[in-house]
């Protein structure tokens, strides 16, 4: 599967326009809302804006409890297991259960480990934490099998948004060799070589964002390579 991840403070009517319209946004799966800096009045025009143009699934990608919505059809209850800070791990959780609970959206515990993309991004930036190297697949195996131990539901693998590289072949494979769980993988992501190397390491679900954002067009490459993984 395929989603596209949309940045509400920089998502303008022109970029959604370019992309819902796009002759292949129908193989898009879902679309992620969310980003480390977004505010929550942003959040909510953004989702009106979507909703409007599209049925597609749309999913928060939460950076703080003040993006919760519940115009959305689900959230990414992220628990980022890679770091060792606790208000990323449980506090934000805690502060964020009620609301969530009343909101009636979908949630889907999510183990989130940030992978080292090569630059410093903006999710490692705010997290205060340090990437797992790109060379140490089996912290990454065990970082997620852990995750998976304690109940969550989906591992997400991302080198974060403009990353110079995305989630290696081999770490991907050797995560996906220890969990049953969905694997979404993101970050880095530029080329239809990188998506279908991403594909066949093991990746259920591919996230695009930045790439996209610049050219909409990038969706043909994702669709195609996509499709190849299937048929092969």
């Amino acid at each position: 599967m395929v989603a596209v991840l949309i940045d509400p403070d920089s998502s303008e009517d022109s970029q959604l326009d370019a992309l819902v319209f796009h002759p292949h946004f129908n193989q898009v799966d879902f679309l992620f809302v969310g980003g480390s800096l977004v505010t929550d009045g942003n959040m909510s025009s953004c989702l009106a804006r979507l909703k409007k143009r599209t049925d597609k699934p749309i999913i928060i990608f939460p950076g703080s409890p003040n993006q919760i919505d519940e115009t959305a059809d689900a959230i990414l209850l992220l628990s980022l297991i890679s770091g060792r800070n606790p208000d990323l791990l449980i506090g934000r959780h805690v502060e964020s259960a009620h609301k969530l609970k009343q909101s009636g959206l979908e949630i889907l515990s999510t183990g989130y480990i940030l992978l080292d993309g090569g630059r410093t991004t903006t999710v490692s930036y705010i997290s205060g934490t340090t990437p797992i190297p790109q060379d140490k697949p089996g912290i990454a195996a065990a970082t997620a099998l852990a995750g998976c131990q304690l109940g969550m539901q989906l591992i997400y693998l991302d080198c974060g948004s403009g990353a110079d590289q995305y989630a290696s072949p081999k770490l991907i494979a050797a995560v996906k060799n220890e969990i049953n769980v969905p694997v979404i993988v993101g970050g880095g992501i530029k080329t239809r070589a990188d998506l279908e190397a991403v594909f066949a390491a093991g990746a259920d679900v591919i996230v695009v964002g930045t790439v996209v954002e610049k050219n909409p067009e990038f969706l043909t490459e994702l669709v195609l390579a996509k499709n190849s993984i299937k048929i092969s």
